[in-house]
């Protein structure tokens, strides 16, 4: 097991230092559309909560 360890981490820090050496720049993906989807679920549900528990507290602060 640690041979196989060993051999993981050699390969890792061979891929590191080759990616170190070549000078090739760092393209950023765009997000897919079931991401931009999950990230307006999320948004959507920390807003109902939000609401949610104001509505629970009435007469309290509204909501900003």
């Amino acid at each position: 097991m640690a041979i196989q360890l060993e051999n993981l981490m050699e390969s890792i820090k061979s891929k590191v230092r080759s990616l170190k050496k070549s000078k090739k720049p760092y393209v950023k993906m765009d997000k897919s559309a079931s991401v931009r989807v999950e990230i307006r679920s999320r948004k959507a549900r920390k807003l109902i909560t939000k609401t949610l528990k104001a509505a629970d507290k009435p007469g309290k602060a509204p909501l900003s």
